[in-house]
């Protein structure tokens, strides 16, 4: 697992440049559950507590899945030649798949709806939903796979997942490190952003205020 501290570190430092950007009044509301976020041993390696915007955890744990990911890769291309044919073919056969709005999102975005909610009596021209596949190509015909080479692709897959619980292992551990400055960041700058939208929301509750002496 070399590199896997470094590689946190610098995860870590690109969240915390990109947080005094975000803004709570500019996040959406999901309409789906995030498979990314939800239940994720990263969002709890970071300390985060159920009250931290989804958006703010979503850009932390996309970045530091990435890590898991790309150590998966190499490891793959590397070790496992069967499966790295596979992943190959699937590259291939998304190409042809024609536009696909989701490819090349930065990890703050990916993982999350493209297209907002419309709002009511406002429907939308088109939507970057309604365009996935334009542009589609015919796929190069596939070989079948012999009882063999399938029974030799599930092992490689297992060493492959193998290789996920131990780097996602150890990425956890070193985040555990930055927990203090995680928290510092989102005390600092998201916790003030929902006290004051809670303050606006309960405004007026009260009912009117009381006249002023003199005024009437």
């Amino acid at each position: 697992m070399d590199g896997i501290d470094g590689r946190v570190r610098s995860a870590v430092d690109v969240w915390l440049r990109w947080l005094p950007r975000w803004q709570i009044g500019t996040a959406r509301p999901r309409t789906r559950i995030c498979r990314k976020c939800t239940g994720s041993p990263i969002a709890t390696a970071a300390g985060f507590g159920p009250d931290v915007p989804h958006a703010v955890q979503h850009a932390l744990i996309g970045r530091i899945s990435t890590i898991v990911e790309d150590a998966v890769d190499e490891y793959t291309a590397k070790n496992l030649p069967l499966l790295q044919r596979e992943l190959e073919r699937a590259a291939a056969r998304k190409r042809h798949a024609g536009y696909q709005p989701t490819e090349g999102l930065s990890p703050e975005f990916q993982g999350l709806d493209v297209d907002p909610e419309p709002s009511p009596g406002e429907p939308f021209l088109f939507t970057l939903d309604e365009l996935t596949g334009t542009g589609a190509g015919e796929p190069a015909p596939r070989e079948p796979l012999s009882d063999e080479a399938k029974a030799a692709l599930r092992h490689e897959i297992a060493l492959s997942d193998e290789c996920a619980r131990a780097t996602g292992t150890a990425v956890c551990l070193a985040l555990v490190d930055h927990r203090p400055r995680i928290a510092e960041a989102v005390e600092r700058l998201v916790e003030p952003q929902i006290a004051a939208l809670v303050s606006d929301m309960f405004r007026g509750f009260d009912g009117p205020e009381a006249p002023r002496d003199g005024l009437f």
